[in-house]
C-alpha cells in the first residue's frame, strides 16, 4: 500500500483550465485525511480518502463555499511522489488532475535545474 501522507502541490484542469493547489495529506491504514488550498476563489477544502495498493480515492468538500463534494481517484507512482487521475462533480462537471510530492526532491530538482542553466550561459559567453 502506498503512502501519500505529507505535502503535495498539484493541478486540476477544468474547462482546459488549470487551477494549482497544495494538499497536506495524513495517513493512518488505507484511510487518510486533509487539506488542499485551491489557487483560485474556492479557496480551502477538507479531504478524506483511502488508499488500495496504488489507487487513491478522496472526497473533497470546500469550507466557505457551498459546492458540492468533489470526488477525486487515481492512482501513485511506484516511488510514491507522484499521483494522476480524474476529479468529477456528480455527471456534470470533470476533468483530470495530477500532484507531485512537495519536499526536498522538488529542491534538489530546481537547485539542479538551475545550476545547468547557469552553466549554459556563462559556456555560451566564453
Amino acid at each position: 500500500m502506498a503512502d501519500v501522507s505529507g505535502n503535495w502541490l498539484g493541478t486540476y484542469w477544468q474547462d482546459e483550465m488549470p487551477t494549482r493547489f497544495e494538499a497536506a495529506f495524513v495517513q493512518s491504514g488505507n484511510a487518510f485525511t486533509g487539506s488542499i488550498l485551491d489557487d483560485n476563489y474556492l479557496g480551502e477544502a477538507t479531504v478524506n480518502g483511502d488508499v488500495i495498493g496504488r489507487s487513491i480515492s478522496f472526497i473533497k468538500r470546500y469550507l466557505v463555499t457551498s459546492y458540492a463534494p468533489v470526488t477525486y481517484t487515481g492512482t501513485i507512482s511506484q516511488n510514491e511522489d507522484y499521483m494522476q487521475g480524474k476529479w468529477n462533480i456528480g455527471s456534470r462537471y470533470s476533468g483530470s488532475w495530477e500532484a507531485r510530492r512537495n519536499g526536498d526532491n522538488l529542491i534538489v530538482d530546481l537547485q539542479t535545474r538551475l545550476e545547468k542553466e547557469t552553466l549554459l550561459t556563462t559556456s555560451k559567453k566564453t
